[in-house]
């Protein structure tokens, strides 16, 4: 029997860094089950380890800047 990877789901705001507590923005699913969460800054210092053991990754880091730069009148 072979298995397939569910897509994964986005992270959300209640998905935390298992380092220090901030939003994840990345997930690395590991080869042996299970999976660590991690903000952009701790993904960027443990993702290229993890990738080399075979994690798969997921980085969402990229939505940081897509906030707006400017507030409307509004705001």
């Amino acid at each position: 029997m072979t298995g397939t990877l569910a897509p994964a789901k986005q992270l959300t705001a209640a998905d935390r860094c298992d380092r220090c507590g901030a939003q994840a923005y990345i997930r690395a699913t590991l080869p042996i089950g299970g999976e660590l969460l991690f903000c952009a800054h701790h993904g960027r210092q443990h993702i290229a380890v993890l990738r080399d053991k075979g994690a798969n990754i997921q980085d969402e880091s990229a939505r940081l800047s897509d906030a707006p730069s400017t507030a409307t009148n509004d705001e």
